[in-house]
């Protein structure tokens, strides 16, 4: 990881539309301190693509075979990449990048974990299953990566009231609007210092 350079190099990962990935990238834009480098994509039609290069933000694709055998760890180690953010980004990280970037990756869940995340369970899925079960809170977290899906230590969770008659596209709109606001700060926060977060709450 790069410790010489006075910017901290970021690199976003995600799959789909990309609404977390363009928070990031517009709340980092004139950032000081951190600088997102890159945006990585494993699908070739994701909506991520063009917001990225909106803002002239390097994409780098990737298929399967590149994710689990190097390519992607070499492209990071020579972008001199200090941080990963998942940002709707849907594959399980392989172990080669856990152990290089230890306690330096990010992702961001739209539940209240450890209720309603594992393999499978992301976008709408998510919110179907929270209001199949009834829950009267929904919310966020965001946490560290580690082998397992959505298993890594939490470092914030922000709750949300699930409105009476509420449907599972009302529900994403407004936890997608907590982790756009949320996920900037937090990483932010963590990223530099990596001080108690409770002060988002």
């Amino acid at each position: 990881m790069n410790s010489g350079s006075k910017l901290i190099n970021v690199a976003l990962f995600s799959s789909g539309n990309g609404t977390n990935a363009e928070a990031l990238i517009q709340y980092f834009e004139n950032h000081t301190l951190i600088k997102i480098c890159a945006v990585f994509v494993n699908k070739q039609d994701a909506g991520v693509i063009a917001r990225a290069n909106r803002y002239g933000i390097s994409v780098i694709l990737f298929n399967k075979d590149e994710w689990n055998n190097g390519f992607v760890l070499k492209q990071l180690q020579q972008s001199a990449i200090d941080y990963i953010l998942l940002a709707g980004f849907f594959w399980l990280v392989p172990n080669d990048l856990i152990q290089h970037f230890p306690d330096h990756i990010l992702n961001i869940h739209p539940s209240l974990l450890p209720k309603y995340g594992g393999k499978g369970m992301y976008g709408i899925r998510v919110h179907e299953a929270v209001l199949k079960s009834g829950e009267k809170m929904s919310g966020i977290t965001i946490h560290l990566v580690n082998e397992d899906y959505d298993s890594g230590t939490i470092l914030f969770q922000k709750e949300l009231l699930i409105n009476p008659g509420e449907d599972a596209v009302q529900l994403a709109v407004r936890v997608n609007e907590l982790e756009k606001y949320y996920y900037p700060r937090v990483a932010e926060t963590f990223i530099i210092s990596g001080r108690n977060l409770g002060g988002y709450r």
